[in-house]
């Protein structure tokens, strides 16, 4: 049982209830939309303090930990405002991990309550087989017709007790919030995209600061976020800033572009978060010619490297919307480059991630620990208010990250004389050649200059004797031709024998991880040496080295 909680100070207040009291002024406006359902501020109020007493009864408060396995949906936003009105914290799983990474997971964080979203019973049951017994599994409502029930396993009704059905039972007077400033909000993992996923512990102080940022940055009169990337991920984030400025959140359960054009008509959408991948597919959809996006104020992406190119067509596509943020959960928010400066023509502008927010400060470091002058590359180390407080029960590694109150962010990047910051790689991703290094975004920016390339993922696989040899996956315009010697010479030429891709394959959409990252760990596991020390793929949505596609026009250079 954890402890009696110590009351909070006095003026304190959890941003869940300045939240909650600001839906107040309005109502009877809907805030939170999810297909043909539209909660009312008043709905959702009274939902998160019914589930908030619910939720209470059966031991939830400072201290537990309370898991998430839930989609886009309004009662996932209610029973995370719950569990942390609670002065409790969750930890809110990628839906798309592997089993055994979220049952690791769950292990790591001590979950007391796992609430679970009935459309994943199915691996809920598997996680639950797989774990010791929990306190308590709840689940968002009835099992329903999408439920993925595993075979031979047990149904949504026999995994625990509906939640929603309990707090229907409960009233909605307010919940007076049992957190402090320093009492654990939240537990974020990484995506795990170069690793096993770390967990980032943040307090409510940080979350209340966070939010604050979040509104400034990605708020404005009148906001409609639709959100259609996981909660779990940034764009929960962003929801809640758009909440707590009076705005409604639009939310969709899975990503489609088809169905994001047509939304942002029909629900007038003024604001979306979308990394890159996916916007380049909003972008290349046939839709998105005649589409009405004229309610479009702001199109933020980030979260992994773009391509100037691509948001320079995003830019004549949609306006001068675009909007880009780098930063990350153990650092927060840290650059940005804002519309004004998304000039289709300058491209060494569009290469940056902007400029340091303000009260963040940015220095490019050598592996001494020494700051380099403007122009040199190295590792990007970040200081603010807004820095985790650690990894969850990893002392050391939080010690090799966290140091003298700077970020190590393990980001290569470099700082221009204009105050520009670029982010040139992972230093996990670097790719090391005979000869040096290959900067993997580097490369990826370059290749989507080609007119028959729409989007590729670049990595590098270790063959015979250890060395790394430059990869590269490849999705092609419709109607195109080129093959993988085409692109071998025309990354030759244009960026050096060392750059040039030892292995080109195509594929017709890159797999993505549940963020809607490049899946980059996936990849290299699809890529095995064979015995002549070159790779043989084993992805069947490969194609072949030739894919039917336009070959460059003559004298097609790279603008710089």
């Amino acid at each position: 049982m954890p402890s009696s909680p110590t009351p909070p100070p006095p003026g304190f207040r959890n941003y869940v209830e300045i939240i909650l009291d600001g839906l107040d002024d309005t109502p009877g406006r809907p805030v939170l939309v999810s297909g043909g359902q539209r909660l009312t501020a008043r709905d959702f109020r009274s939902l998160v303090h019914r589930l908030a007493r619910a939720l209470r009864e059966r031991g939830v408060g400072p201290g537990r930990t309370v898991t998430l396995l839930c989609g886009n949906l309004p009662e996932t936003m209610a029973v995370r405002y719950a569990v942390n009105l609670l002065g409790a914290h969750y930890n809110h799983l990628y839906n798309r991990l592997a089993a055994d990474v979220q049952a690791l997971m769950m292990a790591d964080v001590d979950t007391y309550a796992f609430v679970v979203d009935p459309r994943l019973a199915g691996r809920a049951a598997a996680l639950v087989r797989a774990l010791p017994p929990m306190p308590h599994v709840l689940l968002l409502g009835a099992a329903g017709a999408e439920e993925e029930t595993q075979p031979g396993g047990p149904g949504a009704g026999d995994l625990g007790e509906d939640l929603l059905a309990l707090a229907a039972k409960q009233p909605d007077t307010p919940v007076t919030s049992a957190a402090r400033p320093g009492d654990l909000c939240f537990i974020r993992h990484s995506g795990g995209t170069t690793g096993h996923p770390k967990g980032v512990r943040s307090t409510f102080a940080r979350m209340q600061e966070g939010i604050a940022q979040t509104r400034e940055l990605f708020s404005g009169t009148g906001r409609r976020d639709l959100v259609c990337t996981p909660l779990s991920h940034a764009a929960g984030f962003i929801a809640d800033g758009t909440l707590s400025a009076g705005g409604t959140v639009v939310l969709h359960y899975a990503f489609d572009p088809a169905d994001i054009l047509g939304t942002i008509a029909r629900e007038r959408i003024t604001d979306m978060m979308l990394l890159p991948p996916l916007l380049y597919q909003v972008l290349d959809h046939p839709d998105a010619e005649h589409a009405d996006t004229s309610s479009l104020r702001r199109i933020t992406y980030g979260g992994t490297p773009s391509s100037p190119t691509r948001i320079a067509e995003a830019v004549r596509r949609f306006g001068p919307v675009l909007q880009q943020g780098y930063g990350q959960f153990e650092a927060g928010a840290v650059s940005v480059l804002p519309a004004a400066e998304h000039d289709p023509d300058r491209p060494d502008v569009l290469r940056t991630a902007g400029r340091p927010v303000p009260g963040v400060e940015v220095e490019i470091r050598d592996r001494a620990g020494r700051a380099l002058p403007a122009g040199e590359v190295g590792e990007i180390c970040v200081r603010s208010g807004g820095l985790m407080e650690g990894y969850w029960k990893n002392p050391e590694l939080t010690a090799q990250v966290l140091r003298n109150g700077w970020v190590h962010t393990g980001d290569l990047g470099l700082l221009d004389d204009r105050g520009y910051l670029s982010v040139v790689d992972r230093i996990k991703d670097m790719i090391a050649v005979v000869g040096g290094h290959v900067y993997t975004t580097e490369l990826e920016d370059f290749l989507t200059t080609h007119p028959a390339v729409r989007q590729c993922a670049v990595y590098g696989v270790k063959g015979e004797g250890g060395h790394e040899r430059v990869h590269a996956t490849v999705v092609t315009a419709p109607g195109a031709a080129v093959t993988a010697d085409d692109l071998r010479a025309w990354v030759r030429e244009g960026r050096g024998a060392m750059y040039e891709p030892g292995h080109v394959d195509f594929t017709a959409a890159l797999p993505l991880t549940d963020a809607g990252k490049p899946d980059k760990k996936l990849l290299r596991a699809l890529s095995t040496p064979d015995a002549a020390g070159t790779t043989a793929r084993r992805s069947r949505a490969a194609s072949p080295d030739t894919h039917p596609a336009a070959a460059p026009p003559p004298g097609s250079r790279r603008v710089r």
